[in-house]
This record gives C-alpha cells, sequence and structure tokens, in this order.
C-alpha cells in the first residue's frame, strides 16, 4: 500500500493528476467558491470528494450517469450549515446530533459535521482500490471533544464505493453524545421500484412536520390517505405529491436482518445500499420532487431517527460514547452488478 499526503499546491483551478495507473486517475483541483475537491476515476466513472469540506461526496457517475440528486448548486459553496450548499451526493450527518431540529433544539439542521474543516486528508492506494481518508478534531473548552475519521473507497473497474466512518470520544472523563446518519441524496427516477431485504411492519410514516416543511392542502390530504393505509411508497409515480417532502421511517432493523439491503430499480440500472443495521439500526425513506430539487433518498442509515438531539434522548436511542471509547459505521453503496 502506498500512502499520498494532499498539500494545498495539490489543489488549484485547472486539474492535476497525481496517481496514474492501469485502473485509477487522480485528480485534484479546487472549485472557484474556494473548496477543494478530489476526483477519483476508475473505468467506469468518477467519484468528487472534497477532502477538507465535511468529506462530502459532491457527486458520483458511473455508466456515464449522475447519481446525484437534482440541485440548485452550480458548486459546493462555503457554509455553516448543509443547507448553505445542498447539492452533494453524501454528507455524514451528526457527530453530536443531527436531523431536524425541534423548536426546543439549539442544534443545525443535521448537525456540526457536514461543513466542518478537515484538519488533514490523504490518499492510500492498492494495485486494487484507492481510499481518500480525512481527520478532523472538534473540541470546545468545557465542552466536547473527538476526533472522527471519515474515508471513501473506490475499487478497480466498479460501480460502488464504501463510505465509513470512525469516531472516538476524546474527553478523559465525560460521555459523549452521539447521532450519526450517512445520507445518501439518489437521483430521483420516475417510475423507479425501491424495495428492501425488511418487511413494511418495521418502517411508518412521519407525520412530524419539520420548521422547513411547508404543507399543502393536497399534501395533506395524500399524507392522511397514506397514513391510514399504512402503506409504503415503493414506485416513484406521484411526483405531484412529494413536494413537501415524504419521509418514512424504519426502527430496530437488527431484529429482522443481519445484512440491510435497499435496492431502487430504474428501466437502466439498479442502484443499492447495504449495511450492518447493529451499526445502523434505523434508517429513513426521503422524497422529494420539484424544479428545483428532485431526490430519491430510499435508505439513509442511522444510528437514530432524523428528528432531533431531544427526540433521540427521549426515545432512548441516543449513544453515549464513553471516555476513549470508539464507533465504527461503513455502507456500501451504488449501482448494482
Amino acid at each position: 500500500m502506498f500512502t499520498y499526503f494532499f498539500k494545498k499546491e495539490d489543489f488549484t483551478s485547472e486539474k492535476k493528476v497525481i496517481l496514474q495507473n492501469e485502473h485509477f486517475t487522480i485528480e485534484t483541483f479546487r472549485y472557484a467558491s474556494g473548496i477543494e475537491a478530489v476526483n477519483m476515476i476508475n473505468s467506469k466513472g468518477h467519484v468528487t470528494i472534497l477532502p477538507y469540506y465535511g468529506q462530502m461526496i459532491w457527486d458520483v457517475v458511473f455508466n456515464g450517469k449522475s447519481l446525484t440528486m437534482d440541485h440548485m448548486f452550480k458548486q459546493p459553496k462555503k457554509g455553516k450549515e448543509v443547507v448553505d450548499t445542498y447539492g452533494c451526493f453524501a454528507f455524514h450527518s451528526g457527530l453530536l446530533a443531527n436531523g431536524c431540529p425541534s423548536a426546543e433544539d439549539t442544534h443545525a439542521l443535521h448537525g456540526e459535521f457536514p461543513c466542518a474543516d478537515m484538519d488533514t486528508s490523504y490518499l492510500t492506494f492498492t494495485d486494487d482500490a484507492v481510499t481518500i481518508h480525512s481527520m478532523y478534531e472538534y473540541v470546545k473548552g468545557f465542552g466536547e471533544h473527538y476526533e472522527a475519521h471519515p474515508h471513501v473507497t473506490l475499487e478497480k473497474a466498479c460501480t460502488q464505493l464504501e463510505i465509513s466512518l470512525e469516531v472516538e470520544n476524546l474527553s478523559n472523563y465525560q460521555p459523549m453524545p452521539l447521532q450519526y446518519m450517512c445520507h445518501m441524496n439518489y437521483a430521483y427516477v420516475e417510475g423507479a421500484k425501491m424495495t428492501q431485504n425488511i418487511p413494511d411492519e418495521a418502517f411508518r410514516l412521519r407525520t412530524s412536520i419539520p420548521d422547513h416543511v411547508k404543507p399543502t392542502a393536497e399534501w395533506t390530504q395524500y399524507m392522511k390517505e397514506l397514513d391510514e393505509s399504512g402503506e409504503m411508497i415503493r414506485e416513484l409515480t406521484r411526483p405531484d405529491m412529494y413536494d413537501p417532502e415524504i419521509c418514512f421511517f424504519g426502527e430496530q432493523l437488527h431484529d429482522y436482518v443481519d445484512q440491510a439491503n435497499f435496492e431502487m430499480e430504474t428501466a437502466d440500472e439498479t442502484f443499492f445500499i447495504q449495511f450492518d443495521p447493529t451499526e445502523f439500526p434505523y434508517s429513513t425513506r426521503w422524497l422529494l420532487h420539484n424544479a428545483d430539487q428532485k431526490v430519491a433518498a430510499f435508505s439513509l442509515p442511522g444510528t437514530c431517527l432524523p428528528e432531533g438531539h431531544l427526540a433521540a434522548k427521549e426515545a432512548g436511542s441516543l449513544i453515549l460514547l464513553k471516555p476513549h471509547e470508539k464507533r465504527s459505521f461503513t455502507v456500501v453503496t451504488g449501482i448494482k452488478s
């Protein structure tokens, strides 16, 4: 295995190849907004990662097609919370709090980590795979102290990627609250069919209404019909009813399977998401379709539901990491071969 530590001079307005072999090309560049980016390229496509900006995965393109949601951003934008740059394929939601804050919560939407400035970033590669690693230390006087290591792996001639994160509570005496969701924003494809190896009984419609959701009369009636039927949306056939957003919550997934498998089948290919339900006992299905944003997040694996810090605390799903305790999380996703 070889290691390459990124340097600031690697990132300019012109793309620069820092690694090229039989299976991979690695390019670095800087967006006009000033945000550094890396293209990991194999024979099937490329993955664009922001190594110093929350290690967001800005875009994924396989077989000539972007897997990323439709959005309003021409490029990633510097911001303090994820809505300032909501156009990426995936981001790490959390870690001290995540999801939509309630009126009583004090955290930003999806927490402090999505737009965090990573301290370091480097590349490891073998003949078969390339991995981008980043590291972030969060520390507050009289507050929390942790270190997080997100990384993304792309294998040769492959249409999938592995997204991982490890976090350690660096406090010498106090427990650390932990909420984490791997937030993957897949493209909306009309007529796509969504399935999973978990029974519908594990899922329920979200009936709470976050502040950013503005109900219409038609949407309210449709939600009432969904709630009364108890059925999940399995096929994307009602885009007019997916604005505002619609969410389904899956809970205690480890009671049903040893490995969670979610798929979204289109006319051309099948997207998939796999994860260990002991790491992620919860999954959210998030659908949104309007003239500005279109997304079919058919599974967002999480340690809790995305309804804010206080809701997780009340539900008993808030993790408390002991001093120097670590947790690791891994998701495999992409196009099924």
